[in-house]
């Protein structure tokens, strides 16, 4: 299993949704510049990242110049031909991508930092003799 990862960043680019082989595997790709914490603006980092099969869709309701936060794995495999040097191919493939600000607070809790479930919850005496 790959590790997860996280940037910020600006869209740059959004490409369209591809479809390869018969079976219909498809993979649309964007690049963001990087935004984050640590970024010098006078020299930026572009970066390109992926989307793939199900998670096309997820870069419908984005557009260039957007601030998004994206999550992705690394991933990456070797290719192999006859009487060529071996190569390595390195994806970075996307899997949540959310405005940045909106909606990233830990654990689905409110601007006051209460969670959704605390209205479903009886009150509870809070003395507890422990």
């Amino acid at each position: 299993m790959s590790k997860s990862f996280e940037v910020q960043g600006e869209i740059h680019s959004i490409g369209p949704t591809q479809t390869f082989g018969q079976n219909g595997f498809t993979k649309r790709e964007f690049v963001i510049k990087l935004t984050g914490e640590g970024e010098n603006p006078s020299y930026p980092n572009y970066v390109a990242l992926e989307a793939i099969k199900d998670k096309c869709a997820l870069m419908d309701q984005y557009r260039q110049g957007d601030e998004v936060v994206v999550s992705f794995n690394l991933n990456g495999r070797l290719w192999n031909s006859p009487g060529k040097p071996e190569k390595c191919f390195t994806s970075l493939q996307a899997w949540r991508v959310e405005l940045a600000g909106a909606g990233n607070k830990a654990g689905g809790q409110d601007e006051y930092g209460n969670s959704p479930f605390s209205q479903m919850m009886p009150d509870y005496d809070n003395d507890v003799p422990f």
